[in-house]
């Protein structure tokens, strides 16, 4: 049975599942240009505000499929860049996309599965969860904006250990470290990230939106630049509808329903 990714609704929160169980839900091209579609069906659509990335079964993701590697080994350097650049391009299309993206994790996230989960904006993850950037273990480098994420995310000594040892870390010290939003028991992570994805949906999109832009800047913004950003982003969400109703609610002591 062929990778596939299954997209399911929950209320206002679109669920993308890997789905890839002989495989330890591995993936592939045709996984990385589904991702892409639907995270562009969600953008367009008023009715999802926000989306969940989890795993079939007991696990998250075991990252590439190592038998396809092999024999991608046989054919044109060109067909396994063409393979990368699709999975790169669901990886910006996630840092891009204006909604909030969760990461719903058990078991594992190994490899580009790992990658993946550190594209989402927030991580979720079973106490048992691991997670391994497994790359160097069978020859290769990182791929999926690994080496990025881990150079924003944790001190370079650390990164460098997990990029080059390959070895597994618990869920519970990448919680420490803050690469993992939260932690909660097996078999809960789904639940934990819809239920802060609700929480989020029922916040102004369109600051979201501003939110995750202005964060996505920062690290190569100056101050000064970032000042500007933050003040444009500002004056445009405080003269958005949006901006009236959340002022108007809160001085009436309501709940606001943003539009």
């Amino acid at each position: 049975m062929p990778a596939e990714l299954k997209s399911t609704t929950h209320g206002r929160t679109m669920v993308l599942t890997l789905s890839n169980p002989e495989h330890r839900n591995a993936m592939g091209p045709e996984v990385y240009a589904a991702g892409v579609e639907a995270l562009n069906a969600a953008d367009s659509s008023p009715e999802v505000r926000s989306v969940v990335i989890t795993g079939a079964g007991p696990w998250f993701s075991a990252g590439g499929n190592l038998q396809r590697l092999l024999a991608n080994r046989q054919r044109p350097p060109e067909v396994q860049a063409h393979s990368i650049e699709a999975m790169h391009s669901w990886v910006e299309a996630i840092r891009t996309f204006p909604k909030p993206v969760i990461a719903a994790v058990e078991g594992a996230a190994a490899g580009a599965g790992f990658s993946l989960a550190l594209a989402c904006d927030l991580i979720v993850a079973a106490e048992d969860a691991v997670f391994a950037m497994a790359y160097s273990s069978v020859g290769l480098s990182p791929d999926g904006g690994a080496t990025w994420s881990l150079a924003h995310a944790v001190p370079r000594q650390l990164a460098t250990e997990l990029l080059m040892a390959g070895e597994r870390m618990p869920a519970r010290r990448l919680h420490e470290l803050g690469v993992v939003n939260r932690l909660v028991p097996h078999g809960g992570a789904l639940a934990a990230a819809l239920e802060i994805a609700e929480k989020l949906n029922e916040r102004a999109p369109n600051v979201l939106a501003s939110i995750k832009e202005l964060i996505n800047d920062a690290p190569a913004a100056t101050l000064a630049r970032q000042l500007a950003s933050e003040r444009d982003q500002f004056v445009r969400n405080l003269h958005h509808p949006n901006g009236g109703i959340g002022i108007e609610a809160f001085l009436a002591k309501q709940p606001p329903r943003y539009q």
